[in-house]
């Protein structure tokens, strides 16, 4: 991958053998990593640095992937985001309420389809920026599984 040394990712993930796996995948392709063990940990990450890319499990405890994914399309339109979770098997497509750019099922997908996601994502980065603008992204309310469009007052 001729440019993505100059791309960051974050990986979201509580279990640590699978950031781990993946960060070092996405290492050796040459994309500068770092990585988050839950939701809140990866706000504080996002405070640091803005990456081209966040990839994030989408269950975790203290802070669910859903509800990350929830803040970082309202708060940080710009970055491109791939949901990922061994409970989905939707194959390419983007399960119903997820709020991604793409979507990797884990355990079901090669570590080969993750990086093309990723590039595809790079390739694509400031066409899905300016759809994130338009788009008023749902809520997530966490417990009840529901999504509300309106925006809360504590965002």
């Amino acid at each position: 991958m001729s440019n993505s040394s100059r791309h960051e990712i974050l990986v979201v993930d509580d279990e640590p053998a699978v950031r781990d796996i993946f960060a070092t995948l996405l290492r050796l392709s040459g994309y500068e990593v770092r990585s988050a063990i839950h939701g809140f940990d990866a706000l504080l990450q996002l405070k640091k640095m803005l990456p081209s890319i966040l990839i994030s499990d989408l269950n975790m405890p203290q802070m669910s992937g859903f509800e990350l994914l929830s803040v970082v399309r309202r708060r940080f339109p710009q970055i491109s985001v791939i949901a990922m979770s061994g409970a989905y098997h939707s194959g390419d497509a983007v399960p119903s309420g997820v709020i991604a750019d793409a979507f990797y099922s884990k355990g079901q997908s090669s570590p080969r389809a993750l990086l093309q996601i990723v590039a595809e994502l790079i390739r694509t980065s400031a066409a899905h920026a300016v759809d994130h603008e338009r788009e008023s992204a749902p809520v997530w309310i966490p417990g009840t599984g529901k999504i509300r469009t309106e925006s809360p007052m504590w965002y």
